[in-house]
């Protein structure tokens, strides 16, 4: 699993969500989305990580 596919991801769920600055859930993933696109070295190591310990088994076999 790449970091740039979750990210990519988180990214599209943003879109699809209607941008409404006092909705909870778009403000969720808009500042997450932000923070971790600020912070992908950190991400990439994370999804490294959690690669190697068979995180993203299932999703990557779909």
């Amino acid at each position: 699993m790449k970091a740039e596919r979750l990210i990519a991801e988180l990214d599209r769920l943003r879109k699809d969500a209607p941008k409404d600055t006092s909705d909870l859930e778009w403000l969720t993933l808009h500042h997450i989305f932000c923070f971790v696109s600020y912070k992908m070295t950190e991400f990439r190591k994370y999804v490294a990580e959690q690669e190697a310990l068979g995180a993203f088994k299932d999703a990557e076999e779909s």
